[in-house]
């Protein structure tokens, strides 16, 4: 498969939400949306967030590279990347995933997560 035939591919999959693979592809995105905001949710919760911190900054890990892998794949799929990236959809993507990504240079900055 050429380089050209994976962009399209993927560009299908990703904006064409009327195939089977792009049905697949929100739905799975639907569930990581909804995962990380139960997440947020109980990591506000004082007894929670104490006691799973560990496990709940595992998990927003890996729904941040989750996203983060679907914000490139966004942009490597179109034609007009720059369109997706400072369209209403890019900017929320990205401002999404960011917070986490700040967190790791810059101590006291865990307030900006609740952004996602």
């Amino acid at each position: 498969m050429g380089l050209k035939n994976l962009k399209h591919r993927l560009h299908e999959i990703i904006y064409e939400a009327d195939t089977l693979a792009g049905k697949v592809f929100d739905l799975v995105l639907l569930i990581f949306i909804l995962s990380s905001v139960v997440m947020v949710a109980l990591e506000s919760v004082a007894e929670i967030g104490q006691k799973y911190q560990r496990q709940l900054d595992i998990a927003e890990w890996f729904i941040t590279i989750i996203f983060s892998v679907e914000y490139l794949l966004r942009i490597f799929s179109i034609k007009k990347p720059s369109r997706y990236i400072f369209s209403i959809y890019g900017i929320i993507d990205f401002v999404s995933i960011i917070p986490k990504y700040i967190s790791l240079f810059f101590v006291g900055t865990q307030s900006l997560l609740a952004l996602r």
